[in-house]
């Protein structure tokens, strides 16, 4: 499947069309769901992207609509694609939310990390590594999983028509040996790896910065190919994460994401940088707080 053809991209993008037209024909949840004989929560699922719809549904739906027969098939085309199994679905019991598969389907995302390097970019022994510390309690097959997730997100990467990656880093990701020495210097080399992509930029927030816009905390811009596709930022938490789809609030992080990398250093300076700590890492330079 052509990573912009992301089943979740496509169950999000039937919400919108559907909601637009349920308002433009002044009909009511409450109507729909009566007419379909299923809960009002269903309808609000769909709307909402939450739940696949089946074809015969949306046809339904479209028909109280009163739609033209060219957009009645526009639409099941796309509860039939939206239906589809993602590359992620053998995973779908490790995964908390849809952000996957919004990551499959953007075109670019924007990165502002402030403790651990963001999956895309981990090697597997930092996965491994900062997974364990995380959660103690994951058996090793749900760890297994996770790992291979990580490990396949990166093919956005590097596939034909691969994703524009701008990540900023705070220096603390950098000063943290997740895994140890070894294992850390691991990632840093992996981290050096990535900046060389032309797809990919890459760059370190220095301490030395000090206070910035992006103090509040980590968050990912994912923004999409389609005119319909609302781009949406992401924070992340243990619960799986939140959305934040409103176009204030999208302004909002694109101004913060933009002011951090302005105050961050350039790709180069960040690269170089990089391939320093390799041979003189942070953590292993004069001691700091209170060890």
């Amino acid at each position: 499947m052509n990573h912009h053809r992301s089943p979740t991209i496509r169950r999000r993008r039937l919400g919108v069309e559907l909601r637009r037209h349920r308002e433009a024909a002044g009909v009511t949840i409450d109507v729909v769901a009566d007419r379909l004989g299923c809960s009002t929560s269903k309808v609000s699922r769909i709307e909402t992207g939450h739940t696949s719809a089946t074809p015969g549904d949306v046809s339904n739906i479209l028909d109280i609509y009163g739609v033209d027969d060219s957009i009645k098939a526009e639409l099941v085309q796309i509860a039939r694609e939206a239906r589809q199994k993602g590359w992620w679905h053998p995973y779908s019991t490790v995964l908390t939310g849809a952000y996957v598969g919004l990551e499959t389907a953007a075109r670019s995302i924007r990165a502002f990390e402030q403790q651990v390097v963001p999956g895309i970019l981990q090697s597997e022994e930092y996965a491994i590594a900062l997974i364990r510390g995380a959660q103690q309690d994951y058996t090793d097959q749900e760890l297994e999983q996770r790992v291979r997730v990580r490990m396949e997100r990166q093919a956005l990467l590097i596939q034909d028509d691969p994703i524009d990656l701008r990540v900023v880093l705070d220096e603390a990701v950098l000063s943290r040996p997740v895994g140890g020495d070894a294992v850390m210097r691991g990632q840093l080399t992996k981290l050096i790896e990535a900046a060389r992509l032309p797809n990919v930029t890459l760059q370190i927030l220095p301490f030395a910065a000090g206070a910035h816009a992006g103090m509040d905390g980590t968050f990912v811009i994912l923004e999409f190919e389609e005119e319909g596709d609302a781009d949406v930022v992401f924070i992340d938490n243990a619960t799986g994460g939140l959305f934040l789809e409103k176009s204030e609030e999208l302004r909002k992080y694109i101004s913060i994401f933009d002011t951090v990398r302005a105050a961050a250093l350039s790709a180069d300076a960040s690269l170089e940088w990089i391939e320093m700590l390799v041979e003189e890492p942070l953590w292993k330079s004069k001691r700091r707080g209170s060890g």
